[in-house]
């Protein structure tokens, strides 16, 4: 059999075991990421398939692609309103973070491996940054619904810590080359990297957001479009010396933030390129690892993976965030634990090979173990790990399936589709049903027969109903539709009383008779929460005042519009 079709052959055949392996995921627990990069090992020379596979440059070649297509992404589903409460500690998580782990690894692996300083901080570097396809895989794919204020800084971390880790790899393999010229050099270059990655982005991001809105194209070649304006965004910002990666994350964000039918053809597709770059990606990694020569660096990596975790993103998660940010411990716990290590550390372990530092296979096996060891403690554990430090919000009801009309160019339309499963809604007339204002209920399925509703048609359990309504009702027709499971979950995380935010404090504590600070009198109720918690509450920020838990339920920007009243 020809080269090209041995290509074709096993390629094809190991993305689908990946995918259909991923089952495995759901069955027992285990990360996605990790059986991807099993996969890859089995594949690989020592492995079932024995694929001889050693070509770093082409590896990272296809690594820095697929990061990109991860990255791009990431962005299209990365909403502006969360940089409200997470863009700052990203930030300083982003910057600060990188260089305190892999300071403190740094050290550690110096000792453990009896190398300099320099090569020792060189293995802190190449661990140093979270992975944003480990993160948006794990948060995302596991069907966990975190407060806003700790996902949205978990996944702008993620998003934007490549260009420091970058950075720090870069320069102190130059160290090692003696290469480099000096600190100010190597500060100008950060600057280069997050300057020029920020400017491309966001310029090349808003016009590639507004050519896709002014288009009229076949609905396939939006999704097109959009990665290949994507690709010369991030391929200019690398050109001219600047982060791609920031610059491929930032584009993504300004086009998944301009409203418009586009985003109809184009989230869909990417999300499918996102998946097969993760795969490819992953399965590319494993199969550059001989598991042979991994073991022989097993037990120092180990030592080396359960400081990262345990001891060096704890502490620099504590130095980056809690000296500046009103975050509660148990957030900073959570944040601390999902220091994801993915693709991105195995990718800058490269870098040394690629420009002969010696010793270079012992930073590759050590990033790999570590990443495998990231991915199997903490990956394996987010869910529980989430409930434990209450961080999770509970998830009222939502549509089946939804999707806009595409009549108006803005605030369209959009078609929703529930199914009856909220006891109080059997053998209710429609008529009596309090559905927001200019909805309209296009059709109705019962037993896989469609119906066409009137005032007097009662609903039964089981039902499948089509509503017509915009994106500002949604909250509305989820409280509708919530089934008694859901609802007594929320119940139980909100409380059974709910008040507005704009009740004033001083008759709040009249009424369940509290005592209140003069000061504080004069304040709403919403007011108060939002200073306890540092001026930008979300949903689930939780109060503990006279021995009774405020918590959000309902939040516009940073004003509480709804609090709920727990007496546990």
């Amino acid at each position: 059999m020809d080269s090209i079709n041995s290509l074709f052959l096993l390629s094809g055949f190991l993305i689908a075991l990946s995918i259909v392996g991923s089952r495995l995921s759901s069955l027992f627990g285990l990360p996605l990421l990790v059986i991807f990069l099993v996969l890859g090992m089995l594949a690989g020379e020592e492995g079932l398939l024995g694929i001889r596979f050693d070509d770093y440059s082409l590896a990272f070649t296809i690594a820095h692609l697929a990061l990109a297509m991860i990255l791009l992404d990431g962005g299209l589903r990365t909403r502006l309103s969360t940089f409200r409460v997470g863009f700052k500690p990203a930030l300083s998580l982003a910057t600060l973070g990188v260089v305190f782990t892999g300071g403190i690894v740094g050290l550690l692996a110096m000792w453990v491996f009896d190398l300099s300083l320099i090569e020792g901080l060189l293995i802190g570097a190449i661990v140093g940054s979270t992975d944003a396809a480990a993160v948006f895989s794990m948060l995302r794919g596991q069907g966990i619904n975190l407060n806003e204020r700790v996902g949205a800084t978990l996944e702008i971390e993620s998003g934007t810590n490549d260009p420091m880790a970058i950075f720090l790899t870069i320069l102190l393999v130059e160290l090692l080359m003696g290469n480099v010229n000096g600190i100010v050099d190597g500060a100008l270059f950060l600057l280069q990297q997050f300057g020029l990655g920020l400017l491309v982005g966001i310029g090349g991001g808003w016009l590639s957001a507004r050519l896709l809105r002014w288009l009229d194209l076949a609905p396939g070649l939006y999704a097109l479009l959009a990665l290949a304006l994507a690709m010369c965004v991030f391929g200019g910002a690398s050109a001219m010396g600047g982060s791609g990666f920031l610059a491929i994350y930032l584009c993504g964000l300004m086009i998944g933030n301009q409203p418009g039918r586009h985003l109809n053809f184009i989230l869909p597709v990417h999300d499918g390129l996102a998946w097969l770059s993760q795969i490819g990606l992953f399965l590319i990694l494993g199969l550059l690892v001989n598991p042979s020569e991994l073991l022989s660096f097993a037990l120092p990596a180990s030592l080396i993976a359960l400081a990262l975790i345990f001891i060096a993103r704890p502490l620099a998660v504590v130095l980056s965030i809690k000296p500046f940010f009103k975050f509660r411990w148990h957030e900073i716990g959570f944040i601390s634990w999902v220091g994801l290590r993915g693709a991105v550390p195995i990718v800058l372990a490269i870098f040394p090979v690629i420009g002969g530092v010696d010793n270079a296979s012992l930073y590759f096996n050590v990033a790999f173990a570590v990443v495998l060891m990231s991915l199997l403690i903490q990956g394996g554990t987010i869910p529980w790990v989430a409930r434990w430090l209450k961080v999770e919000v509970p998830t009222g009801a939502e549509p089946n399936h939804r999707g806009p009309l595409g009549i108006l160019p803005e605030n369209d339309y959009e078609l929703f589709v529930y199914r009856v499963e909220n006891e109080d809604l059997d053998n209710q007339p429609i008529r009596l049903l309090r559905f927001p204002s200019g909805t309209l209920i296009s059709a109705l399925f019962r037993d896989h027969v469609m119906l066409h509703p009137k005032g007097s048609t009662r609903l039964q359990l089981g039902d499948v109903i089509c509503v017509i309504s915009r994106n500002e009702d949604l909250a509305a027709l989820n409280r509708l539709f919530n089934g008694d499971a859901k609802l007594k979950q929320e119940l139980a995380f909100f409380g059974s009383f709910t008040l507005n935010g704009d009740a004033m404090l001083k008759d709040v504590a009249k009424a369940y008779g509290l005592t209140v600070s003069a000061g504080e009198g004069e304040m709403t109720l919403g007011e108060f929460i939002a200073l306890r918690v540092g001026g930008h509450p979300v949903v689930g920020d939780d109060v503990d005042w006279h021995g009774i838990h405020w918590v959000v339920s309902e939040v516009n920007g940073d004003k509480v519009l709804k609090v709920g009243l727990r007496l546990y």
